[in-house]
C-alpha cells in the first residue's frame, strides 16, 4: 500500500474511532449493526448493517450480506457488498461477489471475482466532494 493511502486509513480510522473488533481466532455468526469503524480479523458469517466503515483486515474473513458507509478490504469476503460511499479493495485483499458503491478502488495484487456496479455518489456528498475538489 502507497505511505499517501496508509495514511489516509489511519487519518479516517482515527476521525471514526474503532468502535469494536472480532479478533483472529473468534467465529461469529449473526447480524452485526454498529456505530464507528468496526474491525474483522476473525471469522464472521451472516448480515453487516452501518453508515460507517467496515475494515476486513489481512486474517478477517467475512461471508455477509454487507451495507456500510465504506469497506476496506484486507483479507477475504464474499457476498453482496454495499457501500453509500466508497469500497477499496488493497492488495492482499479477495473479493468474490457483488459489489455497488460509488466509488471503487483496487490496488495491484487484489484478487477480485466479482459482479461490480458503480452507482451516483449520492446528492449529500456531492457538494462535499466538490468543495474539497474546488479547494
Amino acid at each position: 500500500m502507497k505511505e499517501k493511502e496508509k495514511e489516509r486509513v489511519r487519518e479516517i480510522v482515527d476521525e471514526s474511532r474503532l468502535a469494536g473488533l472480532i479478533d483472529h481466532g473468534t467465529e461469529l455468526k449473526g447480524e452485526l449493526n454498529f456505530k464507528g469503524s468496526f474491525r474483522i480479523e476473525g471469522y464472521f458469517q451472516g448480515k453487516i448493517n452501518s453508515d460507517s466503515m467496515l475494515i476486513v483486515g489481512e486474517k478477517g474473513k467475512v461471508e455477509a450480506d454487507v451495507k456500510v458507509g465504506q469497506l476496506i478490504i484486507n483479507g477475504e469476503i464474499k457476498g453482496n457488498l454495499q457501500a453509500r460511499d466508497r469500497i477499496e479493495v488493497h492488495s492482499k485483499g479477495r473479493v468474490f461477489g457483488t459489489l455497488i458503491t460509488p466509488r471503487l478502488v483496487v490496488e495491484e495484487g487484489a484478487y477480485l471475482e466479482a459482479t461490480c456496479q458503480t452507482t451516483e455518489v449520492p446528492e449529500s456528498t456531492t457538494g462535499e466532494v466538490l468543495s474539497r475538489q474546488n479547494s
